[in-house]
C-alpha cells in the first residue's frame, strides 16, 4: 500500500523548477532572432528524469514553425544551461511541443458566447 503523500512529489518541483530555468534561460539566454516571444506553459518530466516534454506558446502564431526550428537548434545548449543550475543526477533530454490547449479553450469559450448570444435566457 502507498503511502499519501504530503505536499509536492519530488517529479512536480523539478517540473516547476526546470520550468522556471527554462522561461528564464529563453528570455534571457537565447540570441537566435528566430526565437520571438516564446511562453513556457509546462513542463512534463519521467519517472527517471531522462526526457522532460516542454510545452509552448508563441505570441505571434505566424512564426510557429520558425520558432519550434529555433528551439530545436537550441536544445543542446538549452540542456548544458540547465545542467548548470539545476544539480540533478541526469540532466533530462528536452522535447518541445507547441501547446494548442489555449487555443483550443479561446475557441470553445467563444462559441458557448455565440450560441449564448443566439439564445435568450427564459425566465
Amino acid at each position: 500500500m502507498r503511502k499519501p503523500q504530503r505536499g509536492y512529489a519530488r517529479q512536480d518541483r523539478v517540473q516547476e523548477q526546470i520550468m522556471r530555468e527554462l522561461a528564464e534561460l529563453v528570455r534571457t539566454g537565447l540570441k537566435d532572432p528566430r526565437a520571438g516571444f516564446i511562453t513556457i506553459n509546462e513542463v512534463d518530466v519521467t519517472r527517471d528524469y531522462s526526457h522532460a516534454t516542454v510545452y509552448y506558446t508563441v505570441l505571434n502564431d505566424g512564426t510557429r514553425e520558425v520558432t519550434e526550428e529555433a528551439l530545436e537548434h537550441a536544445k543542446g545548449y538549452l540542456r548544458t544551461e540547465l545542467s548548470k543550475r539545476i544539480k540533478l543526477f541526469k540532466t533530462p533530454e528536452l522535447h518541445f511541443k507547441y501547446d494548442e490547449s489555449l487555443e483550443r479553450g479561446m475557441s470553445i469559450s467563444s462559441l458557448i458566447d455565440k450560441v449564448a448570444a443566439e439564445k435568450p435566457v427564459e425566465d
